[in-house]
């Protein structure tokens, strides 16, 4: 066996950052920007009004208030998306609607709760306002020639909303990889046609698909496949044409004669490894006319979780991520997480619970089976148990959070 650094560290040698492309705004979240973004323009373009009230100059407010209030003419409206008909002069004040812009000679803003109408074309002042209250100023937010995101940014929904106000509709990004997954075995069937002897149900592959689609790349359905030959290496053929990762389930342990393992041992460099953790101790790793291919063992939960420590991370990478690992949190054991010495790092499935005080808490998501999918369909974390006996109830284990990046 080798440790799992070890395994990861192979991995890593053959993983590559994909290039950046240009992407529409709309395709672009979750995407690591690949260029430097400069503002060409002020945020906002014009001084503006951050409430609905009254454009004022500041000094015809001084001493308002309730029992004193000023009465001052209004002379115009200015709506979002209009201008003042002319200059505000003092004596004066025009009525203004949030994000509007300031009409020239104002200096304040009174917002309507601290006004009165009283007929007329009449308001009155009840409160006595400071210059630039309630006004936004130009390039308040951004400044023209500001960089505004550097490369290696992660692009959240606020990112784009920042890069629309600057007017990009588009940006340099590094792409989301494309992954093929597949299923083979004649064992294998799918949906509620009833099972023969010796027949399965397909897991992996559906499961699979959607982890790739959750780590934020596009997952390429290459199907359930007969053990045949022909039909094995033609849908390899058209993984690495078709798609920058490819991944398999099934097959790479020792002693396995698996039509997958003897076709891919013949068209790439794999390395299979016997990695010392538990589940998902068997992994196969290398490429194929250059493109990655994961062989990973097809016990469901052990499929699942050499996908979270081996593929999921090689893909991120891919992806331009620095930070390619899950959140791992210090938890309190809530109960006894036992197993025993074998010289393998364990992972158990369990559930976190975050406390009001800010403390974490795990117990067991059920049975730890590494055909058990239904308890890995419980865990939102795997606790991390080195060689021993385990962890006693009370005590603090280092977990996985499976629900965070």
């Amino acid at each position: 066996m080798i440790p799992l650094d070890e395994a990861r560290a192979r991995i890593n040698r053959d993983i590559n950052v994909l290039g950046p492309v240009k992407v529409r705004l709309s395709e672009a979240r979750g995407l690591v920007l690949a260029e430097s973004v400069v503002a060409a323009e002020d945020i906002p373009p014009f001084a503006n009004t951050a409430m609905d009230g009254f454009a004022v100059v500041a000094a015809d407010t001084d001493s308002a208030s309730p029992d004193n209030p000023m009465t001052l003419p209004v002379v115009a409206t200015i709506a979002a998306g209009s201008v003042a008909p002319r200059a505000l002069e003092a004596g004066e004040v025009m009525r203004i609607m949030t994000g509007a812009p300031m009409p020239e000679g104002a200096d304040a803003v009174v917002k309507v709760e601290s006004t009165k109408a009283v007929g007329g074309n009449l308001v009155e002042v009840i409160e006595d306002v400071a210059v630039g209250n309630h006004i936004r100023s130009a390039g308040g937010d951004i400044g023209a020639g500001t960089e505004v995101f550097t490369p290696g940014v992660t692009l959240s929904p606020g990112h784009l909303g920042v890069l629309a106000s600057l007017g990009r509709l588009e940006v340099q990004a590094h792409r989301r990889p494309r992954v093929a997954v597949m299923s083979t075995g004649d064992e294998l069937i799918e949906g509620p046609t009833p099972l023969q002897p010796g027949q399965i149900r397909d897991s992996n592959r559906w499961t699979l698909l959607a982890l790739v689609e959750e780590s934020g790349c596009v997952p390429v359905d290459l199907g359930l496949l007969p053990d045949d030959d022909p039909t094995i290496r033609a849908a390899l053929a058209r993984a690495v044409d078709e798609a920058d990762v490819v991944i398999t389930s099934g097959g790479v342990s020792m002693g396995d004669f698996d039509l997958v393992k003897v076709i891919l041992s013949e068209l790439g460099d794999f390395n299979w490894m016997q990695v010392a953790i538990k589940p998902a101790k068997p992994l196969a790793f290398g490429l194929m006319q250059g493109v990655p291919v994961f062989g990973l063992p097809g016990n469901p939960v052990s499929s699942m979780v050499s996908f979270e420590l081996f593929a999921r991370p090689a893909l991120r990478a891919m992806m331009g991520h620095t930070n390619t690992e899950r959140l791992q949190v210090m938890a309190l054991a809530d109960e006894s997480l036992n197993r025993f010495p074998d010289g393998k790092t364990h992972f158990q499935r369990v559930r976190l619970r975050l406390q009001a005080d800010g403390a974490w808490h795990a117990r067991s998501a059920g049975g730890q089976g590494s055909h058990q999918l239904s308890a890995m369909a419980e865990a939102d974390g795997l606790a991390i148990l080195p060689d021993g006996d385990g962890v006693a109830a009370g005590s603090q284990v280092k977990v996985i959070h499976l629900g965070v990046c």
